[in-house]
């Protein structure tokens, strides 16, 4: 049975504070579960809270809440264009919980770091998704999002990255 639609009123995004660390790390954990990821979290509550409440914070967080009930979340970055020669937000993480899919809420924490995007005059909104992620391509695309097919992601990360760190030039 299909949920009932609710009024986009009722769905109140606002800034992540330090008591929301908990909370987001279950979030992080509830994605990563959701991607199959689970077992690399590795992130801590004090990490958290460090990276987004610290002297200087370089992420920042949005949850999403239905009345009294937190539905999810989106944790972004500050991105830069070298092409655009604007910056522009890298969405990290979305989530949002299972019992609230189908509510609006994705598409209203979207439309947030959307509106920010405009106010801040920033260049554009990206993030990856996963190929098998279906449901999420399918909805990103509804809300105007372009997948960028002819771009593959790299890494470097753990071992690796200790290892080129250390290489004699």
């Amino acid at each position: 049975m299909p949920r009932p639609p609710m009024q986009a009123d009722m769905i109140n995004i606002r800034p992540a504070v330090p008591a929301d660390t908990p909370l987001i790390l279950a979030l992080v954990n509830e994605l990563a579960e959701y991607e199959k990821l689970l077992q690399d979290v590795k992130a801590t509550q004090a990490q958290l809270r460090e990276a987004l409440f610290g002297p200087s914070p370089k992420v920042f967080c949005a949850i999403a809440e239905i009345g009294e009930k937190s539905a999810g979340f989106a944790l972004w970055y500050y991105s830069f264009s070298t092409f655009q020669g604007l910056h522009g937000i890298y969405l990290e993480d979305l989530i949002v919980l299972e019992p609230f899919r189908g509510r609006g809420i994705g598409k209203a924490l979207l439309k947030h770091l959307a509106r920010r995007c405009i106010d801040e005059q920033l260049g554009r909104l990206e993030w990856s998704v996963q190929d098998w992620n279906i449901p999420s391509i399918d909805f990103y695309k509804s809300q105007g999002a372009v997948l960028v097919g002819d771009w593959t992601r790299a890494r470097i990360s753990e071992a690796a990255l200790v290892h080129l760190a250390s290489k004699a030039d």
